[in-house]
Parts: C-alpha cells; sequence; structure tokens
C-alpha cells in the first residue's frame, strides 16, 4: 500500500501488516476487521477508505468506499454499471447435494443500482462458508464479474423460473421495481407453500421505504401527510405491502427490512438530455430539503445484516438516510461542483459534461404528472412536503460510520466499482419515460 497525495495503489495479492489487528505506517492508521475481512485507511488529512478484499480462491477484487471529498490521481481499470451481457443468462448452480453446509445467498436484483454493491460485498465472504448466487434475467456475465459464485435465471413475470432459484436458498436478498408488486406478493406466497424452501430459508433482506408501514408505526392509509381527505401515496403503501407480504407468510422472525429514503440521482435519470445539452433540469421538488440516500450505503446496510445474521436482525427495520437533506438548487450546485472535480476529468462517460454549470428549474407538480402519471406524482408530492427531510442514525447504528452525502457518492467508487457520476450517466435506473405511465395498472392490485 503506498500513500501520495492522498492516492492509494492497492495491490489485492498484498501481504496484510499484522499487528495485534491494528499497525502505523507513517501518516496513515489501519483498523482491521478480521469479520469483514476489510480495513479502514485513514489519512492525516482526514479521508477515509474502506477497502475490503475478497478471499474467493478463483478471483481477487478490491472495492473501494472514501468517505471524503478527496479524489484519487490513481489510474484503476473500472466496469461500467451498464455494462450488459449480450448473451442469454445460463443457470450454473452448485450441486444440490454438495453445497456442505453453506450458506446459500439469491440476490435478486443482482446488477441493479442496490444489487450489485450487495452482490460485490457477498463476494468477500469466506468461499468456504458462502454460496453467492445472483438473480438475472440477461447480464450473467456481469453478475459473475461482480463476483457471484453461481448465476440462475430469475423473473418475477415467469412463475417457471422460482424453484430452480430458490434451490437451497438459506439467505434471501429481495429487490424489486415498484410496478411488479403483484408478483412480488405472490413470489412470497411461494416461498411460504413450498416446505423445502422455507424450511431452508434463514433470513430474508427486503429493500424498501418507510412511510406506510403499521408495524413499527401506525400509519393510516387514508390519512395523506400534508393533505386532506387523501390517502398515504400507492407506491409507498405498496413498499409496505413488500415487507408485510413476507410477515404475514411466516416469515417475519427472520425479516430484516432497508427502508432507503428517495435514491440520489433517481430524480435526474429523466433529465441527461437536458443536463447534457443546456446543463439543466427540472423537478417539481423546490426548495423542499430531502435527504437523498445513496445506493452504496443501501447496499452496505443490507450486505451488514445478511452477514451478521438474523439472530442480530431478525424482525428489525431500518431507515437508511443520506447524510444531509439537500434542495433541488442544492443537487444542481453539488453536481456542478463533481463535474468539475479530478474524478469527473478521467471518466468516459462524463467527458461531454465535465466542467459544466448545473442548473435547476423549476417545474409545476402537475406538468410532472402530465410526464409520468399520477401514482409518480403523488409519491413526489412527499418529497415535497417535508415529509422525507429528516436523517436517521441507522446506517451509523448498523456499520459505525456515518452515511455519504451526494458529493461524496457522486465522486467516490462503490464495492462494484462504479462512481455515482457514471452510475448518474449510465443506463441503470433509468426506469421511466416522459409521457409514459408505468404505474397506470397498479391502482387495481389488490394484496
Amino acid at each position: 500500500l503506498f500513500s501520495s497525495s492522498n492516492s492509494f495503489c492497492v495491490s489485492t495479492r498484498m501481504a496484510l501488516i499484522r499487528h495485534s489487528g491494528k499497525a502505523a505506517l507513517s501518516n496513515l492508521f489501519f483498523s482491521f476487521s478480521s469479520g469483514r475481512r476489510s480495513f479502514f485507511v485513514s489519512s492525516s488529512s482526514g479521508s477515509r477508505t474502506t477497502l475490503t478484499t475478497s478471499h474467493h480462491h478463483h478471483h481477487h477484487r478490491s472495492a473501494f468506499k472514501r468517505a471524503s471529498s478527496s479524489s484519487s490521481n490513481t489510474t484503476t481499470t473500472t466496469m461500467s454499471s451498464s455494462e450488459k451481457s449480450n448473451e442469454n443468462t445460463k443457470t450454473t448452480l452448485t450441486n444440490n447435494n454438495n453445497t456442505n453446509g453453506k450458506n446459500v445467498v439469491l440476490v435478486t436484483g443482482s446488477t441493479g443500482r442496490v444489487g450489485k454493491e450487495v452482490l460485490s460485498l457477498l463476494s468477500t465472504l469466506p468461499s468456504e462458508k458462502w454460496i453467492v448466487r445472483a438473480a438475472t434475467r440477461d447480464k450473467s456475465d456481469y453478475a459473475k464479474r461482480l463476483g457471484a459464485s453461481e448465476t440462475v435465471a430469475f423473473d418475477l413475470t415467469e412463475k417457471e423460473t422460482w424453484p430452480k432459484a430458490m434451490e437451497n436458498v438459506t439467505h434471501l436478498f429481495s429487490s424489486t421495481q415498484d410496478k411488479y408488486i403483484k408478483e412480488h406478493m405472490e413470489f412470497a406466497k411461494f416461498c411460504a407453500r413450498d416446505e423445502s424452501i422455507k424450511k431452508k430459508l434463514r433470513h430474508i433482506v427486503r429493500i424498501s421505504c418507510f412511510g406506510a408501514d403499521t408495524n413499527t408505526n401506525k400509519y393510516d392509509k387514508d390519512t395523506h401527510a400534508s393533505r386532506e381527505n387523501a390517502q398515504i401515496p400507492l407506491m409507498l403503501q405498496h413498499y409496505w405491502w413488500s415487507e408485510e407480504c413476507f410477515i404475514e407468510n411466516g416469515f417475519k422472525d427472520i425479516l430484516t427490512s432497508i427502508r432507503g429514503n428517495f435514491y440520489m440521482n433517481h430524480l435526474l435519470k429523466n433529465e441527461l438530455d437536458s443536463i447534457r445539452e443546456n446543463g439543466t433540469f427540472t423537478s417539481p421538488l423546490g426548495e423542499c430539503k430531502n435527504s437523498f440516500v445513496s445506493c452504496n450505503d443501501m447496499g452496505e446496510a443490507a450486505f451488514t445484516v445478511l452477514k451478521e445474521g438474523p439472530e442480530r436482525h431478525g424482525n428489525k427495520f431500518y431507515d437508511i438516510c443520506g447524510a444531509e437533506s439537500t434542495s433541488m438548487r442544492d443537487v444542481a450546485r453539488i453536481l456542478t461542483e463533481a463535474l468539475n472535480s479530478d474524478v469527473a476529468k478521467d471518466l468516459d462517460v462524463a467527458k461531454d459534461v465535465f466542467g459544466k454549470t448545473i442548473s435547476y428549474v423549476p417545474q409545476d407538480l402537475k406538468k410532472f404528472e402530465e410526464d409520468f402519471g399520477s401514482t409518480r406524482a403523488e409519491f413526489f408530492e412527499y418529497l415535497q412536503n417535508g415529509f422525507y427531510t429528516r436523517c436517521s442514525p441507522d446506517f451509523y447504528n448498523l456499520t459505525g460510520k456515518r452515511p455519504l452525502t451526494y458529493y461524496e457518492y457522486l465522486t467516490t467508487r462503490g464495492a462494484a466499482g462504479d462512481t455515482g457520476i457514471e452510475e448518474l450517466f449510465s443506463a441503470q435506473g433509468a426506469l421511466f419515460t416522459k409521457g409514459v405511465d408505468e404505474f397506470k395498472d397498479l391502482s387495481s392490485v389488490q394484496k
């Protein structure tokens, strides 16, 4: 390990310095964590890098998390989050009788913004104890490069893929798009009906969102936070349903929910053309500040509870937010700062926006509803009224460190190897198209 001007060069086949768990070198402080097989590096300037090394026999990889505003001048070969496999997903599962008592964790949404972080972090666990199975429709190669032990074809809309994906699974990471709530609830029932699956399943970690839950809180679905005679937004009700279905099917004691705030960058995904061409983006959120959360922190929170298990985290529900609350004008200012950083200068995906000044253009909520439909607009109203302003200590309580700020997320390489800038300008998370209401049929879904 070498340090020069806050740049870190790392060989994953390094010889670790062993000195009763701690070692000092020059102006660096090392804190080793044998349970996670990682260590934290702090320099005298106050920057912090988390480096997690893989212990798989078949590959060696390093995952970086730098919670600081300093940028690295080190040249690193990374993989864009938008990389896709051109081949159909091949099912490559461990022999049914050859798990040898290992934990088998199925990662659904394994190449998504949060799933890729979970998959990469899980790959650092000892392979003699963990089999990391990536569920994917068409990105098997990418999942393997992220560190999956094996891959399996899985699609919530194709029930015939469910049994094979759940074979021998002991731990389930559950993450699905909002529009698949009906299929997700059916999948929870499937896991409960199949005695072999239910018997083996020891821990479920669900990605969700707080705001309509009735177990840890007593929200009334018919009581809107800021509007009279209106219900809680349907999307929030469905997030709660996505947890409740596991509880009602007998998985309460082994369920952990990671309830995230709105994701950083998600608001900008439909504004990339305007950002590139005009240096502007529009949104109805205005001056209300929200504690948007990074996908990196969502992934790390999920990984932490999976690693530590249901004995500690079963029947627990954590609110994960960002380190600070930001308005849309704050987002524009921070994005401008990031696009003018040395990090952005070296990114191919950001070459046409490097050095740009980004401005926020206010938008009327009615215009937003015309673009994306009433269901999504109702959710955005909760981002206008201050409901998601607060920060939460839960990420700190889980991991021992504060969550990332927006600038840190944009300029930090996550466990999967890409920065928030790369995630922003990739195809990942681009779920909505102006003029198309993705949720027009959700009001008919029943529990």
